[in-house]
């Protein structure tokens, strides 16, 4: 009678033959509701989440906003220069900044670091600046607030903290003792406890979710946004299922907790940092110093422009008066000095695409081996995959600069055209070309490549559907075998 009286009061009746997976189900929920400690910590967590997504989507509104208002200006201040000569003007330079994508809000990706901001001029190719990361205090570097971020490690950390106990406080009160002898099957309270937990994960995910399903509907990108949820949804219940399976294990609540923690820490916090260092220092990217100056060698090995006695530029010379059928530069019909202007910045742009190429070489070398660690911490897994269906990973910032290299290298040759169509030899440098002249050179307009849906995304998924799996038979093989001891 007593035995019948406790069961009842914990929400169940003596119906063997019935499932009480919906039931157990509510009971954990109800369990969740009352606790004090879980009840604050998950609505911690959804204001958290909430906070997050409102100030990625306020941060995104207001970096679009001041992008185009720079570029504005900037183009405004390229057309208000007034006559001068066509190289003073390849010397002005242009500024080329990078939109974010509809996505970039939620999973800030590698443009933090990378910078949205190229200033383009001749001779030169800069490097991307003002980043966010390197503008901030030690405290943004250490982790931005984005909806990706409190998905990827504090969302994990909460379902530890809140599904630890969901079988170690069942066993060390006794009633899970009670609810197996009265016929409720163990495989039916673990599909319960999951689905509570699950439940609760999904909840707290949701914010960040419905954002960027709302917002990539209406910017015509929602098969991206799908995968997107469906990745991160997939890594919600992994959590789900080791955190569960942790508790099944343990005796009592405190290990499994303590069990939970080590794990979080291990496979989201030390595993990724780890592997990015020793990577870092097995394949190091130079530094700007350190290859800016092997250009400036490479150059010198080419030839001096500037220098009439350079063997390269001499056998140049000696060309462009054979094409033209004359014996001296001065009766050339155009400016040699726009020819050798032509040729220099085509040399030393030949020369930048195979810095770029070299560089491009090691990051892919450096991404493709951290991605093979994703077998061992899904968060390596889904890293990479977050960064590219939100349009902020490596692939997207390197499509960026060579589209600004692209766009540079037109511009500068542009202006090297003019020179030696329209300026002429004699008296060079006193010349200049009208300021309506600057309104017909290219302007940058950058096109973002497509969602991609490549080996990557495949990878990331296959990893995150392995981990549920094994998790999953493993959590349900160990139900069976303690039913069947029972």
């Amino acid at each position: 009678m007593n035995t019948r009286l406790s069961i009842e009061r914990a929400g169940f009746t003596l119906t063997p033959r019935r499932s009480h997976v919906a039931r157990i189900a509510r009971e954990e929920l109800r369990w969740l509701l009352r606790h004090g400690l879980s009840r604050t910590a998950a609505v911690l967590m959804l204001i958290l989440m909430l906070a997050a997504t409102v100030a990625a989507l306020d941060q995104r509104a207001r970096a679009d906003a001041a992008r185009e208002r720079a570029q504005a200006s900037s183009d405004q201040a390229f057309l208000d220069q007034p006559d001068r000569h066509p190289h003073r003007v390849v010397h002005y330079g242009q500024f080329a900044l990078r939109p974010l994508g509809p996505l970039a809000f939620f999973d800030f990706g590698v443009d933090a670091y990378t910078g949205h901001l190229i200033y383009l001029e001749g001779h030169r190719q800069n490097s991307a600046n003002f980043g966010d990361a390197r503008q901030s205090s030690l405290l943004l570097r250490f982790g931005q607030l984005s909806p990706a971020f409190v998905l990827q490690l504090l969302l994990p950390l909460l379902i530890v903290l809140l599904a630890h106990a969901a079988f170690a406080r069942e066993r060390a009160g006794g009633s899970l003792r009670l609810l197996r002898v009265q016929g409720v099957p163990l495989p039916q309270i673990v599909a319960g406890k999951l689905l509570a937990q699950a439940a609760v994960a999904v909840a707290l995910s949701a914010p960040a979710l419905v954002a960027v399903l709302a917002i990539a509907s209406a910017h015509g990108q929602l098969l991206p946004a799908v995968l997107l949820c469906a990745l991160y949804l997939l890594y919600a219940l992994l959590w789900v299922l080791l955190a569960l399976l942790i508790s099944l294990l343990a005796p009592r609540p405190r290990e499994a907790l303590l069990a939970g923690l080590s794990l979080w820490a291990v496979l989201c916090v030390a595993l990724p940092r780890i592997a990015a260092d020793q990577l870092q220092r097995s394949q190091p990217l130079p530094t700007r110093v350190a290859t800016d100056i092997g250009v400036q060698k490479a150059l010198a090995a080419i030839g001096d422009s500037h220098n009439p006695n350079d063997p390269y530029f001499s056998a140049f010379r000696q060309q462009v008066l054979e094409r033209y059928g004359v014996q001296r530069i001065e009766d050339l019909p155009v400016n040699y000095g726009g020819l050798v202007m032509l040729e220099g910045e085509r040399l030393t742009s030949e020369l930048f695409q195979q810095q770029m190429q070299a560089l491009e070489a090691i990051e892919q070398s450096q991404a493709d081996a951290l991605a093979a660690l994703g077998w061992l911490s899904p968060l390596l897994a889904l890293r990479p995959a977050s960064m590219q269906l939100s349009g902020t990973d490596a692939d997207t910032h390197r499509a960026f600069l060579a589209q600004a290299e692209q766009h540079r290298f037109a511009f500068v040759q542009a202006l090297n055209t003019l020179h030696a169509e329209e300026i002429e030899q004699v008296d060079d440098r006193a010349q200049k070309l009208p300021r309506e002249v600057w309104s017909t050179l290219p302007r940058f307009e950058f096109k973002a490549p497509a969602p991609r849906f490549d080996a990557e995304l495949v990878r990331a998924a296959s990893v995150l559907l392995l981990w549920v799996l094994l998790l999953g038979m493993a959590l349900a093989s160990l139900a069976a075998r303690a039913e069947r001891a029972a």
